[in-house]
């Protein structure tokens, strides 16, 4: 079911550094209410992260080697689950690419390895891995948002690194205004209403 049509759809256009969120009742359930980080977007196609999704899995259980207290993992997207990719805002310690400014896509494994939060004075917050990444073949994401089924929105660090990751949906669509933020109050599910 879509309830966007192009007077309530954003004018944003479709690059790296902006967010996708999902329309209210985007059915695919590996998608549904999220907010996706697009950190790549080109002749390739695209590359994002689900922003708002927490992994039952942590730091701990899958590289226990490392020291990173406090730093959750979220489920990236369904595509390559085994590895880990990371987005932070702490360029002094880590390298990567910026994808808006002050936000950086990448770092090595021996950069996280050398990590020192307390020594450094780096918060949990400062750093965001996700297991898996979303990823769309040239054309496809631009086909999924002729359905109007992503709204695009441009991304900045209280987005990238909310708090409340259960909340970020309802807030993402409330930075925008107007018809955006009463989209916030639709049930997940009409039929249940």
């Amino acid at each position: 079911m879509n309830i966007l049509n192009p007077q309530v759809q954003s004018k944003y256009p479709l690059s790296s550094g902006m967010v996708l969120i999902a329309e209210p009742y985007l059915n695919d359930p590996g998608f549904a209410r999220t907010v996706v980080l697009l950190c790549e977007h080109g002749d390739s196609g695209t590359l994002g992260f689900v922003l708002n999704r927490p992994s039952a899995n942590t730091v701990n259980m899958l590289l226990p080697e490392l020291k990173l207290p406090g730093v959750q993992i979220f489920d990236g997207g369904p595509v390559q689950t085994d590895t880990l990719q990371i987005v932070h805002k702490i360029p002094q310690f880590l390298s990567g690419v910026e994808i808006l400014p002050g936000i950086f896509w990448g770092a090595s494994y021996d950069e996280l390895a050398a990590l020192n939060f307390s020594a450094q004075n780096i918060q949990p917050d400062d750093v965001r891995l996700f297991r898996g990444y979303s990823g769309w073949d040239l054309g496809q994401l631009d086909a999924e948002i002729r359905q109007y089924s992503w709204i695009i929105a441009p991304a900045d660090k209280s987005i990238v690194f909310h708090a409340e990751s259960g909340r970020l949906w309802a807030t993402a669509l409330k930075s925008l205004g107007g018809d955006f933020a009463l989209l916030t109050h639709l049930p997940p599910n009409p039929m249940l209403n």
